[in-house]
């Protein structure tokens, strides 16, 4: 890049240069013979105002080596100045109007050199007559080839020197993202503590590193959790499989007083457990910072309600309370929000001491869900924790042996897809247990 900039820039300021010095070259020119061309029309206008009082001398005194000559229309010359010839006119251009013309003559009949010729007509007691005024060229072109000396000394070196402060300047500015490339390229999957160094600068290249050390930031942070994640799930498979190794060790060891029925029954349960436990960690896995893809459709979560209820009302002796349902509709996957009410009734029924509570209502744009236990509540302090994956807490609302700890993780991971949220709150004052409250967009 600091190349295809020196080079770029050196290019533009050589085509610059060269476009603006024939443009000024140019204009110069045309500035030069016009003033030369001024000098001649007040020249020829003296000469005219002398023809006309019939005052013309025998030799036209001019300046500047300047050419002059008076011809009447037989060609005779009346006179002249001392450089011109007194016999011969030193041109036979005849102007047709009173407009005098002026044309550049490469070499002047009996004066030679390069001349800017001014020919214009008049009158004089003897009859009209032509007036030739040229003024020599040499001066002009001095001038022009002295300016164009100095552009070509002067144009090589300003490439030069735009050249080498390019090459400079672009050095340093890229010097601080050569720095950054430098430490991302140390930056490894099992090191990424490291940052990138902010320049002090407050530009763009500031603003790149202080994102690239966002990035690493977050980069970090899904690395811990992914970390933690597996030892977590790495914890929770060992306990069940631990589990049934040793229901099948006491029961190889000990044939004879091994009850097998009740082994079955105690590896089910385990296998039932485990199982829970994986497709938890398969959808976690699934939608874990992604987006389910599955196009959002209306769904009736009344229904839905309705249905997770009826399963929790047949599974246990706990009371469920359905008469705060009302119709509502929200737009979401189908399968995910059954799956989000399914887990907090089973949170529900799991720590109800008689009965759990469920309340759903549509109103202001919104689907509110409550769900209510009359078991042990959550202290205030764990009340996001609770959401959190594996979470332990040290009161009576703890995981046993039939959880996952991933049944309210899940629940925010599906709810916050879907632009809501979930919370846990008291209940009223003097009421035991907990209420979790959901909130939707609603259809």
């Amino acid at each position: 890049m600091r190349t295809r900039t020196t080079v770029a820039a050196t290019v533009i300021l050589g085509l610059t240069l060269l476009v603006g010095g024939t443009t000024m070259l140019a204009l110069l020119q045309r500035s030069l013979v016009g003033n030369l061309d001024d000098v001649a029309d007040v020249r020829a206008d003296d000469i005219a105002a002398l023809a006309r009082d019939d005052a013309l001398p025998d030799s036209l005194a001019l300046e500047d080596d300047g050419v002059g000559q008076v011809v009447d229309d037989e060609g005779r010359v009346i006179a002249a100045s001392p450089n011109a010839s007194k016999d011969t006119p030193i041109s036979d251009l005849r102007p047709e109007g009173a407009a005098p013309v002026t044309l550049t003559v490469d070499d002047l009949p009996g004066v030679g050199d390069q001349y800017r010729l001014l020919a214009v007509r008049a009158t004089s007691p003897q009859g009209p007559v032509t007036i030739y005024v040229g003024t020599n060229l040499e001066p002009a072109q001095e001038t022009l080839a002295l300016v164009q000396r100095g552009l070509l000394v002067a144009a090589p070196f300003l490439l030069v020197l735009v050249a080498t402060m390019t090459w400079i300047t672009v050095g340093r500015a890229l010097h601080p993202v050569e720095a950054i490339r430098a430490r991302v390229a140390d930056v490894s999957s099992k090191d990424l503590r490291q940052r990138v160094p902010v320049p002090p600068t407050q530009d763009e290249i500031g603003r790149l590193a202080a994102t690239m050390n966002a990035m690493l930031d977050r980069l970090e942070a899904a690395a811990d959790k992914q970390h933690r994640f597996v030892a977590d799930a790495s914890h929770e498979l060992q306990s069940p499989l631990a589990a049934t190794r040793v229901d099948l060790e006491v029961a190889l060891a000990h044939p004879e007083a091994t009850k097998w029925p009740d082994t079955a029954r105690a590896l089910l349960q385990e296998n039932r457990r485990l199982e829970r436990l994986v497709a938890d960690l398969l959808f976690i896995a699934r939608t874990d910072g992604v987006t389910p893809p599955t196009p959002c459709t209306p769904v009736d979560l009344h229904e839905i309600v309705f249905d997770e209820a009826s399963r929790l009302s047949g599974s246990d002796d706990v009371r469920v309370d359905t008469t705060g349902v009302t119709g509502a509709f929200v737009r979401g996957r189908r399968e995910d929000l059954a799956r989000a009410v399914r887990n907090l009734l089973d949170n529900a029924q799991h720590y109800a001491t008689s009965a759990v509570t469920i309340g759903l209502d549509n109103g202001d744009g919104t689907v509110t869900l409550v769900v209510e236990d009359d078991g042990p509540g959550v202290p205030p302090d764990d009340r996001d924790r609770i959401f959190e994956r594996f979470a332990r807490l040290d009161d009576a609302r703890t995981r046993n042996g039939d959880g996952t700890g991933l049944g309210l993780a899940i629940v925010r991971e599906i709810v916050e897809h879907h632009g809501g949220s979930v919370g846990v709150h008291e209940r009223a004052r003097g009421t035991r247990g907990v209420r979790f409250v959901v909130t939707l967009p609603s259809d």
